[in-house]
């Protein structure tokens, strides 16, 4: 393992967040000379960010914590055009407005990771749309257009996938990397930012980006990815066969968002301690060596510390409160998912298969039936084997609730309005 002078690269090596950098030496010795500023962009494609955002989130998270600047940029601009790589289609076009309501939700999440202020290590947040709305057209080929080669952007895998696929790439999607470099340069000579951070698919975008700030300015910039980030079982980071962990509390509630976390598979819980808690390396060595069933203690301290890390530590012992009650102590809490029906509806009796969707359990009724055809659905803790069973006011109980469950990890309540 190499050892670092500057504190940012040696928390990111011990922790796993190193993929690839332009030049770790000459960065390394930059990041030794004092302050240094860094930004990550983050497009506003919806009204919050998943759990697959974490890591640019972290990346920030650590620059801050030992010394430096973090800048969030937001893709008020570049959300217009739409980012190809790894997209079969083109992105849906979003109106102005909804960008701005976007970027608002987004704005929420950033504020639990970073302090921002007029401190000359506090956070900063800037949005693209800024400088790239304003552009004039011709002069912007004129003067960075020379600097991009038809030939070498069909070699970048945002490009070329598409293309190897025989989907469409539109001329607009096309511009993106150029715009994302342009940021880059922007940020230079705005605010003295010399390192961009992201994932590494966007590698390529990334070192245009540098190349360009060197061309133009003599610029002396650099760019960090992390690796891209899948389970052991090889699942993408951040969706689940319910959809996408969302990391605003209005999307996904907290008590999910720590179920998430909760039902880790086992070869994963060393790693995103690491990754995505702040807790000591020496104890996250203690919770790596914990073998049987003693890893399920090391999940619970994954949930908890990642839930606080993103919602609080109120927020956090709430959910970790209602995970014990309801799996260690056979209790219903009231912050279990839950939905509303009247009396008259029960009384006339409702499906069990619209009860299970409308609850969030499952995404469709031939989800639910095919879980209760496998055995995966309970009423009470009672096993369901019938796909037309109806819940009725008789299945009540004694806290006049009727608790549905998808399997031993997902439940939620019926309650009468």
């Amino acid at each position: 393992m190499t050892q670092f002078k500057s504190d940012f690269l040696n928390v990111l090596q011990e922790r796993g967040f190193i993929h690839q950098c332009s030049d770790f030496e000459a960065l390394d010795q930059k990041l030794s000379s004092g302050v240094q500023s860094a930004y990550i962009g983050f497009d506003a494609t919806a009204p919050s960010l998943h759990v697959g955002s974490l890591i640019p989130i972290m990346l920030l998270y650590w620059f801050q914590q030992t010394g430096h600047r973090p800048i969030t940029l937001m893709g008020g601009g570049t959300t217009k055009v739409g980012d190809p790589s790894g997209k079969d289609k083109s992105r849906q076009v979003l109106t102005d407005d909804l960008i701005n309501e976007n970027i608002a939700g987004i704005k929420k999440i950033f504020g639990q990771f970073l302090t921002y202020g007029e401190g000359k290590t506090d956070a900063v947040m800037v949005n693209n749309d800024d400088w790239l709305n304003g552009l004039k057209y011709l002069e912007f080929l004129r003067d960075y257009g020379q600097h991009f080669t038809i030939n070498r952007m069909m070699t970048f895998d945002s490009v070329k996938l598409r293309l190897e696929r025989e989907q469409p790439l539109t001329f607009l999607e096309f511009n993106y990397m150029i715009l994302q470099a342009y940021d880059f340069l922007e940020l230079n000579r705005r605010m003295g930012v010399s390192l961009q951070m992201g994932g590494s698919d966007q590698w390529g975008n990334m070192i245009n980006g540098m190349e360009l700030g060197r061309r133009c300015d003599g610029a002396d910039l650099f760019v960090l990815t992390a690796p891209l980030l899948t389970t052991a079982s090889g699942a993408k980071m951040g969706k689940t066969a319910d959809g996408a962990v969302w990391i605003n509390k209005e999307m996904l509630s907290p008590y999910d968002y720590y179920q998430f976390w909760r039902n880790t598979e086992d070869a994963d819980v060393g790693r995103f301690l690491k990754l995505f808690t702040i807790l000591p390396m020496a104890e996250i060595a203690r919770l790596e060596a914990l073998q049987g069933a003693d890893i399920n203690e090391a999940k619970k301290i994954l949930a908890y510390e990642a839930t606080k890390l993103c919602h609080g530590a109120e927020l956090a012992d709430s959910a970790q409160e209602t995970a014990i009650k309801t799996f260690e102590q056979g209790d219903l809490s009231g912050d279990l998912p839950f939905i509303e029906v009247s009396k008259a509806q029960l009384q006339g009796g409702i499906g069990l298969l619209d009860l299970m969707r409308d609850a969030g359990l499952v995404a469709s009724n031939g989800e639910a039936k095919r879980l209760i055809q496998g055995g995966g659905v309970r009423v009470n803790d009672n096993k369901i084997d019938d796909p037309a069973f109806q819940c009725t006011l008789s299945d009540l109980n004694d806290q006049s609730v009727i608790k549905l469950s998808a399997g031993k990890k997902k439940h939620a309540l019926v309650k009468v309005a």
